[in-house]
């Protein structure tokens, strides 16, 4: 038997569909990763795919940078694990990170990125008395249930209502979800007027997915909250030090109240936090249990030293002046090289990007909301970015992907040269 023969019969038996999540490649394309370098990944067979998951975008470095891993192996010669007693790493890590986002003032650590944008919630819930929140069509904030309504809906929502993701989700959950269309500024402060008497705040992602806000939507939002009283979250969990130093926040001028992080700020390792204003963020301060607005916001891996060292390494790079012009100009330059090929086989497709975002869609134009995918041929889609990875290039078809400053000019020669061979398999010319 074949060593991925082995590791899959291992994995179909004590994981369902043998997978890690919700993502099962077809057949012929189920990796077991043994090891990863820079721009790569090999599997346990030796073959090898240039990656563009990154870490579902923490991994802004690329693999195994080796400052990061030097590290963490540092602090796991220190301690691996501490709880209920803060570390040297977490403590810098955490100023650090309020040190560089826009108006922030405090910081409350958690795993991942997912619980993250569950204590933000729940901390706008108990700063303004009041059980709804807004979230927008087509946005993913985690894997609780409040994030699980109206992510992925084969039609467009019945707003406000939204259908939850999966089976499990209480209704009484699905109801404190209110759901807008996303860039409609419009319907959101007509939304946020009529529920203001309910409504405790709204979350965002300044990018949903891969569309970007058109100008002056995050500037509404802003200003709706700030005449409403709602409390602004942005889910800054992909964005934060991906746009910029200081995420979406500075990239686009616009300040939350409190925002959710993770991925980048744990350089691939567990973490994620709530960064924002003092007077919201402290909700969770321990000397508050037992008192009328006490927020708790606690776990066990908590400012977990191995993540806090790895993303104390990581941040360290991307203070570098010029970081982020020149993974936004590679990406660029990839894409320019990818449009050629669409445009020269004549596929119906764009390559949308932002920053270090680049994504393939077909269809016509930049969307600006999710019923623009929703129109889209997103079976063309799919069948595109898996004869990618038929072709040595890793993504997760028919989503967003990123380029690391691992990522060099011979990977996006071999990425043209990719799509071009899966171009024709599409069009049936081989």
């Amino acid at each position: 038997m074949s060593a991925h023969g082995h590791y899959r019969d291992l994995a179909e038996r004590s994981l369902p569909g043998g997978a890690l999540g919700t993502r099962l490649n077809p057949e012929g394309l189920r990796m077991t990763i043994a090891t990863a370098s820079g721009s790569r990944i090999i599997d346990v067979e030796g073959s090898e795919w240039i990656d563009y998951v990154c870490g579902a975008g923490a991994l802004i470095l690329g693999h195994q940078p080796p400052d990061v891993v030097e590290a963490v192996q540092r602090q796991a010669g220190r301690t691996l694990h501490q709880y209920g007693a803060l570390t040297d790493v977490a403590i810098e890590l955490a100023d650090l990170v309020v040190a560089a986002i826009p108006g922030a003032e405090r910081m409350v650590f958690t795993t991942t990125g997912s619980e993250a944008t569950a204590y933000a919630m729940r901390i706008a819930r108990a700063a303004t008395g009041k059980p709804k929140i807004l979230k927008f069509e087509g946005a993913f904030h985690g894997n609780h249930d409040y994030a699980g309504v109206a992510v992925s809906p084969g039609e467009p929502s019945p707003y406000p209502q939204g259908v939850p993701f999966s089976d499990g989700t209480p209704d009484a959950v699905r109801d404190t979800m209110l759901i807008s269309p996303y860039n409609d500024l419009d319907a959101v402060a007509d939304m946020a007027r009529r529920h203001a008497h309910e409504l405790a705040g709204i979350i965002v992602e300044p990018i949903q997915r891969i569309i970007s806000p058109l100008p002056g939507f995050l500037e509404g939002l802003r200003s709706l909250c700030d005449e409403t009283g709602l409390v602004l979250i942005f889910d800054e969990v992909v964005t934060g030090f991906r746009l910029s130093y200081g995420g979406a926040q500075e990239y686009f001028g616009v300040e939350a109240d409190i925002a959710s992080y993770g991925k980048i700020i744990g350089g691939g390792g567990p973490m994620g936090a709530v960064v924002g204003k003092a007077e919201l963020v402290d909700l969770t301060h321990p000397d508050r249990q037992g008192s009328s607005g006490f927020v708790y916001a606690s776990g066990t891996l908590h400012g977990n030293p191995l993540g806090a060292a790895a993303g104390l390494a990581t941040l360290g790079h991307l203070a570098d002046p010029g970081f982020y012009e020149s993974v936004a100009e590679a990406t660029e330059r990839l894409a320019e090289g990818l449009r050629r090929v669409l445009a020269d086989q004549r596929i119906p497709a764009i390559v949308e990007t932002i920053g270090s975002i680049w994504q393939i869609l077909h269809m016509p134009r930049s969307p600006t909301t999710y019923t623009d995918f929703l129109s889209s041929d997103r079976a063309a889609n799919v069948a595109l970015d898996l004869e990618l990875m038929r072709n040595g290039i890793n993504v997760i078809p028919g989503l967003r992907r990123f380029v690391s400053a691992a990522h060099g000019e011979d990977d996006f020669d071999s990425t043209v040269a990719a799509l071009e061979r899966a171009c024709l398999v599409v069009k049936g010319d081989t």
